[in-house]
């Protein structure tokens, strides 16, 4: 394996991204601000990122001649979403430096492996019980109680992939609308609100910390983010050693997302990791000293962290669907800050760009 963990990469580089999302072309923006070029890797075509990047290649994620011949024009490779399969993140990092490594994405893309990585670093989740066939299903929700949340371990985001059992009887449905996959069933907790902080690592690993945000979704999608979120001195500590405790533990070099619930008692239960930049993390964009997108490309290139410091508060709210409609509204608002992410088609429920609005308090 290449070494993973010093090596510096100087402006003038090229970084391979592996995806072809708004993640990946808002780093790839990041990224040519610094001075560095980015190779977009991606199995569609006409993707976000693609539009503005120097380089794209559009192939299979598990086509091992064109993701070879990628890995040879590029310098460091990340990834701007979970969902590669590991086998070839492993590839990859045998040819070039990956970060974050491969053992941080077989983790973070594992609903399963997450909760179990979280539990031996002493991190509290939710109850859960990993279903591996129908014969474990009922037993798991006789012991966690009604209501309850199966979910797949993998493929599962904005509410896609999870099905919510509130009894008996609807066990063999949502047994069968998901079998197939690798499962785990989870303990509906009844929760304040939901919170998520970024942490930023390098290759000497040093750490900065976004301060806590508050999110709010709608149909299972993340709607708004409030910064700074509405919480306690003592949630905010909470929240910001078990995000910094999870980075160390995974010795992450990029960033991690921690998504968290916050209970009554102002105790949080971590919900799931991800270790890229987060649509949580949008309001950092006029918000921050630095984007969560500067600090993502820093990392992995092993430059010195940026600042976190809120520079003022942000709502962040997100353009779904035909929400894009409303964008001629927002050109006159001179507190509006649009980003939109290039996509061509507007769908129920895709993400099409967002605003960040800037708040007095």
């Amino acid at each position: 394996m290449k070494n993973n963990h010093s090596e510096i990469f100087t402006p003038g580089s090229i970084i391979g991204i592996m995806g072809g999302g708004q993640l990946g072309r808002m780093t790839a923006l990041a990224a040519a601000n610094l001075g560095y070029r980015c190779h977009i890797y991606t199995d569609e075509i006409n993707t976000p990122a693609a539009q503005v990047s120097e380089q794209v290649t559009i192939a299979s994620y598990e086509d091992i001649e064109a993701l070879t011949q990628f890995a040879e024009t590029v310098d460091v490779i990340t990834y701007e979403f979970e969902n590669i399969p590991l086998s070839t993140a492993n590839l990859l990092s045998q040819l070039k430096v990956l970060r974050p490594s491969p053992s941080v994405l077989a983790i973070s893309q594992h609903r399963a492996y997450e909760k179990d990585f979280a539990i031996q670093n002493g991190v509290r989740v939710a109850p859960y019980k990993a279903i591996k066939g129908i014969d474990d299903l009922e037993p798991a929700v006789e012991m966690l109680g009604t209501p309850c949340v199966l979910k797949t371990c993998r493929f599962g985001y904005d509410g896609k992939g999870q099905i919510k059992i509130n009894s008996f009887d609807e066990i063999e449905p949502a047994w069968n609308q998901l079998c197939g996959h690798d499962l785990v069933l989870e303990k509906f907790i009844k929760f304040e609100r939901e919170i998520s902080v970024i942490v930023a690592r390098d290759v000497n690993h040093h750490t900065k910390v976004y301060q806590p945000v508050e999110n709010r979704h709608v149909n299972h999608i993340l709607d708004t983010t409030i910064v700074p979120a509405n919480i306690t001195e003592k949630t905010t500590n909470l929240a910001t050693t078990m995000s910094l405790m999870l980075a160390n533990s995974l010795n992450l070099i990029g960033l991690l997302a921690v998504e968290m619930f916050v209970m009554e008692d102002e105790s949080v239960i971590m919900n799931e990791i991800a270790p890229r930049p987060h649509n949580s993390g949008h309001w950092t964009q006029d918000g921050s000293q630095t984007s969560q997108f500067e600090q993502f490309v820093r990392a992995i290139t092993g430059q010195p962290l940026g600042e976190t410091g809120m520079i003022r508060p942000i709502t962040m709210k997100n353009l779904i669907g035909n929400a894009i409609d409303q964008v001629p509204v927002f050109f006159n608002d001179s507190n509006a800050k649009i980003h939109l992410y290039g996509k061509a088609e507007v769908r129920p429920g895709r993400k099409m760009g967002h605003i960040n609005i800037i708040t007095k308090n």
